[in-house]
């Protein structure tokens, strides 16, 4: 794997996939929206090429190229009352096949798609490849949709395929309304985190980390596989929270139980990574406590 396209790049994930590639002498196309305010997460490298691209235009972009994968990270409408929003969704499944007929126009061999937990819906168990999936919400339907149909048309068109689904991931370029990015910054100010009882079992992976998975799905993912894509270990919310106080503000306080639980809150998250590593070799490196600390070092 020389040269690879990515979208989404200027996310936390994308961004985080273009500098992993770039410490790897790995040629890097990161396709983005016209009007992004985020560039500046991209990584300042020489081997990274910036083509200027909305998502619903893809099938107007033309390249003479010849790239070997492509990550298709981008997806409109992701946090709110928009991930509901049928009509919205129901683009993001065209899209999603617009990417692949780009990935082949682009000479790649390999396609990988950026999936969601989502799509299992409630479970009580780990997430395996091949755990049932009940999405609930109109963002884990589309997700799925895009998944299924995308491996078709991959099928189709003779391009090798991966689907992962993505758990939660944290890391510096996290949004603000995230919980990590939430307690780290009032901590940070101050004051004292307003939280729910923080009762869930949870699985949480550094961005760089995720990145590194990426890329070994790219070089060594099995075709027509989906992964699911965690550290692979659970912990009680509560301890993920306990463990970045000490990091940010030891002397600061965590006010559990002022919130309540959302409807439909999910309780027990973690991924099988079995598959994944077996497959391609890939095991996470960074500690839950060693990214706090790479996040409060960024700031």
């Amino acid at each position: 794997m020389r040269k690879i396209v990515i979208t989404g790049a200027t996310g936390m994930i994308g961004a985080a996939l273009a500098k992993c590639a770039a410490s790897a002498g790995i040629e890097i196309l990161c396709i983005v929206r016209k009007d992004s305010g985020r560039l500046g997460n991209l990584p300042k490298s020489g081997l990274i090429k910036v083509e200027y691209c909305g998502i619903d235009e893809y099938p107007n972009l033309n390249l003479v190229a010849d790239y070997d994968v492509f990550f298709h990270l981008a997806w409109d409408k992701t946090s709110g009352a928009l991930r509901d929003d049928v009509d919205i969704q129901l683009k993001n499944i065209q899209y999603t096949l617009d990417a692949v007929r780009l990935a082949k126009r682009l000479g790649c061999k390999k396609f990988v798609g950026a999936g969601s937990q989502a799509e299992y819906g409630v479970v009580t168990e780990r997430l395996c490849p091949d755990t049932p999936v009940n999405p609930s919400s109109g963002y884990g339907i589309a997700k799925y949709t895009a998944g299924k149909l995308s491996r078709l048309l991959c099928s189709q068109i003779d391009m090798q395929f991966n689907w992962v689904r993505i758990l939660s991931v944290f890391g510096p370029l996290d949004g603000a309304q995230t919980l990590i990015m939430y307690a780290i910054n009032e901590l940070l100010a101050g004051r004292s985190p307003e939280l729910t009882r923080c009762e869930q079992m949870w699985d949480y992976l550094y961005c760089d980390d995720a990145a590194g998975a990426l890329l070994a799905l790219g070089d060594r993912g099995v075709d027509g596989k989906t992964y699911p894509l965690g550290s692979g270990s659970a912990r009680r919310l509560s301890e993920y929270l306990e463990s970045l106080k000490s990091v940010v503000k030891p002397d600061g306080a965590l006010l559990f139980g002022k919130k309540d639980y959302y409807p439909h809150q999910p309780m027990y998250l973690c991924a099988d990574i079995s598959e994944l590593t077996a497959d391609t070799g890939w095991r996470p490196e960074v500690l839950f406590e060693d990214g706090i600390g790479r996040i409060i070092t960024a700031k």
